[in-house]
């Protein structure tokens, strides 16, 4: 009763915030609010701001996102509420689902659910988590092996969390490790190890804003992958993020919302909270296998490679790599160049034909039955879907706002040159985290900021434009892997069967730390420091950090404290 009286008292809260909201814009728009359009200013962060807020409050995402969608589409259309909703309906919602990129990218996670569940029937997971789990004993094992797996996938982010994640969660939960660190590791990893990778389906991206920040100072962008390259060891944010997971699991030691979360899993064996709705369902989470089937490791094993291969030569051909060179550049080409979302699509349908394929074979179910449980692995995963579509439709209502344009050009004026990648970091930061899309933001930041680093070096391509750069994608991935509407966070939180909104709140402080770390990085780099030494410098703070901070999650520490609280 309690639980609900709460509930209800945060759907209020909520109401009155969309209401004041509206009530504002009205105000900021006067009577007449058909020219309002022309400017929204300050008002371009109003959408973003219910999204996040509204999502912490409420616990409820679907709602957030919406209200998100609404209150922004009012404000698009002058403060009218009416052409609001019509437009939040038939202008993005509709329209978001009609973009070929989005729909692909529903299907693949659809299919995701599919193959899974087909795979889980066939015992194959199972058979998987009880061979590693005889292999990595201990908490600490299971999450370096996770670790490992996640640097190992590196072509491509959200194939990364979705083979990761199922493939380590039965075994993480045999150790009672919490999901809220399970999808931590696995988001720490995929988001930050893709977007370093010299061949992953995000390099197109990349290559292609620093090309567009070469034309907006009439240069002509010669050996744009060169400049690629060169901004790698600058990824300080990203390597330090990569660094934090392993630093943490090896002293095995959390602080904040995460160290509560490990408590309880470890003390209680509750893998979640009590108010969590995890991003994959009970029924892909049970491994439900077939009655009678034999557990074979080789069930789990050949659907996962065929996915990474068939995902890797997907990627290749449709990035034309079949009229590039057989060699490192050619391949690099063609990855950059690469379709992600179909070519993920086209690995998961083939995939879950060959795990149909195998149940059949094996007599582990009929044809019939395979298909009805693909379909229903399917249905499954529907949340997810939804979520994903709210967040994308909150992200093109904002792109019409003028979200991100509106936040970098608060500090475009005149920044002196030791602290400017540090700014941008920390603009781009803010900017991800509140549109929850990194290729929106670097979209914007790196255009904006590549000039401005190249003005203040007196109009040369020198080390300061490459930090820039870095710090401008680092700040991308930040917003990336920890904002509640980045699609990445979901994906996390889906491949680990977390509560997204659990996942965000853990995972953040660590983010944090990291970006503070960071940002430090990029002054130490603008004042001309190697990376060389910027780079072990951060990794012994954050040794630091943790030591200082952290707490000991060992099962017997823990039991201690908990004497200790109870005689309290």
């Amino acid at each position: 009763m309690k639980g609900k009286t709460v509930s209800n008292r945060r759907l209020i809260l909520a109401f009155m915030v969309v209401a004041m909201t509206l009530c504002l814009t009205q105000f900021a728009f006067g009577e007449d609010g058909a020219d309002a359009a022309a400017h929204f200013g300050v008002l371009s962060l109003v959408t973003p701001f219910i999204a996040i807020v509204l999502s912490f409050i409420t616990k409820q995402v679907v709602l957030s996102l919406t209200a998100a969608i609404f209150v922004g589409a009012t404000i698009v259309n002058g403060g009218n509420p009416g052409l609001g909703f019509l437009r939040m309906c038939d202008t993005y919602l509709v329209g978001t689902v009609a973009d070929s990129w989005n729909a692909s990218l529903m299907l693949f996670i659809l299919a995701v659910g599919g193959m899974i569940a087909v795979m889980s029937r066939m015992g194959g997971m199972q058979a998987l988590a009880l061979a590693l789990a005889k292999k990595a004993k201990g908490s600490r094992n299971v999450l370096i092996m996770t670790w490992l797996l996640g640097l190992i996938i590196f072509f491509e982010d959200i194939a990364n969390s979705l083979i990761v994640g199922p493939t380590m969660r039965p075994v993480a939960d045999e150790e009672r490790i919490s999901r809220e660190k399970l999808s931590y590791v696995i988001d720490s990893t995929a988001g930050p190890v893709t977007d370093m990778a010299p061949i992953s389906s995000w390099v197109a991206h990349e290559i292609g804003m620093i090309s567009l920040a070469f034309t907006t100072i009439g240069l002509e962008a010669t050996n744009v992958y060169g400049i690629f390259i060169q901004t790698i060891p600058y990824r300080f944010y990203n390597i330090f993020a990569i660094a934090m997971v392993i630093i943490l699991i090896l002293t095995q030691r959390d602080y904040g919302p995460m160290y509560k979360a490990e408590k309880r899993a470890r003390l209680t064996g509750k893998l979640y909270s009590d108010t969590a709705k995890p991003m994959m369902s009970k029924e892909l989470d049970a491994m439900n296998v077939a009655e009678g089937a034999t557990l074979k490791v080789s069930n789990a094993v050949i659907p996962i490679l065929v996915f990474v291969i068939l995902t890797v030569l997907a990627l290749w051909y449709t990035g034309d790599g079949m009229h590039e060179d057989f060699s490192v550049q050619g391949l690099a080409t063609a990855f950059g160049n690469t379709d992600a979302a179909s070519s993920i699509l086209y690995s998961v349908i083939l995939t879950s034909g060959v795990c149909i394929v195998m149940a059949v074979a094996q007599k582990i179910m009929t044809l019939k039955e395979a298909v009805d449980v693909w379909l229903n692995g399917c249905k499954e995963l529907l949340f997810t879907v939804t979520i994903l579509l709210l967040a994308w439709s909150t992200g093109g209502i904002m792109g019409d706002l003028g979200t991100g344009v509106y936040i970098s050009g608060i500090v475009s004026g005149s920044i002196p040159a030791i602290i400017l990648p540090m700014v941008m970091f920390a603009v781009a930061c803010v900017m991800a985290f509140s549109t929850g899309t990194s290729y929106g933001t670097s979209a914007i930041m790196i255009p904006i900021a590549f000039p401005l680093a190249y003005g203040i070096s007196g109009g040369v391509v020198d080390s300061l434009a490459i930090v820039t750069i870095a710090a401008v994608t680092c700040g991308a991935i930040f917003g990336d892997h920890c904002s509640p509407i980045s699609d990445t966070t979901i994906m996390s939180s889906m491949g680990s069967a977390a509560d997204l909104m659990d996942h965000v709140k853990t995972q953040t402080p660590y983010a944090l730390t990291v970006a503070g770390v960071a940002a430090v990085g990029f002054i130490m780099a603008a004042a001309g420091l190697s990376p060389i030494i910027i780079l072990p410098l951060g990794i012994v703070a954050l040794v630091v950090i943790v030591r200082l901070v952290g707490k000991s999650v060992k099962l017997e520490d823990l039991k201690a404290e908990a004497e200790k609280e109870k005689v309290a």
